[in-house]
């Protein structure tokens, strides 16, 4: 029976994965600090702490999923809540690779890392999140072209309904209630944009099934992409981001959001 091991598998993607995958046969180690999904074997797992547990697992395959969404206008940003967002998203991304690998490598396997289309596309505000997620995909082109034994994809979803929506959130209006009043004149009206279109997130974004979709095919395929972009709203913005010209798309996302 083939072994993955499923990081932030607690909910939303990372679940509806593990949950997919134990349906069709895997053996699925649901890496999560809280509750794991049935037919599943959980595995405390803590990005910002050791990871050498994970050596011990006979891997197939290895879902990176596990992540935080820091949101912010960068010059108000407190250093320490961006270090906080890479240490979870590229860093703790990276150990839990170099942990499996080994085990991957003896296996032919596979490593499907879920970034998002933030990882193409940085928008204001959310400076710090893209940050983490350019760097995770410039670490999986790396890791792609620096070995052939294990095979490397990367999923870029849009807007996905997800509880990550409610928990950014909370946790983004309680940053920025710590910015300074000059914080909230410059940016107050673009603030309240955002966080509009963040509210509608979970009822108009894609159910996570379409993205699991994407993971199913990265791990059984036999000529996976590198590449796997998820969602209209993403395919638009790549595509956008890569046609038009860059101080013609700054002025389209400024229309788009009001803040020209």
């Amino acid at each position: 029976m083939a072994a993955v091991l499923v990081t932030g598998a607690s909910s939303g993607i990372g679940r509806a994965t593990a949950q997919a995958l134990a349906h069709r046969g895997w053996e699925v180690y649901a890496g999560t600090r809280s509750t794991a999904p049935e037919a599943t074997t959980p595995i405390e797992l803590d990005l910002t702490r050791d990871v050498s547990h994970l050596k011990d697992l006979d891997l197939h395959a290895l879902v990176n999923n596990a992540g935080i969404a820091v949101i912010g206008p960068l010059e108000y940003l407190p250093l320490h809540e961006l270090r906080r967002q890479l240490e979870v998203n590229t860093i703790g991304q990276l150990a839990v690779i170099q942990a499996c690998l080994p085990s991957l490598r003896r296996n032919r396997g596979r490593i499907v890392n879920v970034s998002s289309v933030s990882g193409r596309v940085a928008l204001p505000l959310f400076g710090p999140y893209a940050a983490s997620k350019f760097a995770f995909e410039a670490l999986t082109d790396s890791l792609r072209r620096e070995q052939r034994e294990v095979t490397v994809s990367v999923i870029e979803p849009g807007t996905i309904a997800t509880p990550i929506w409610e928990r950014t959130l909370r946790e983004a209006d309680a940053l920025w209630q710590t910015m300074p009043p000059e914080a909230h004149e410059r940016h107050g009206e673009l603030v309240a944009t955002l966080r509009a279109i963040a509210q509608e997130a979970p009822s108009s974004g894609l159910a996570p099934e379409h993205v699991v979709e994407a993971i199913l095919h990265a791990l059984s395929a036999q000529r996976p992409k590198a590449r796997y972009v998820v969602g209209r709203d993403a395919r638009v913005q790549v595509a956008l981001a890569r046609t038009l010209p860059t101080r013609v798309f700054d002025k389209l996302v400024a229309r788009l959001l009001n803040n020209d």
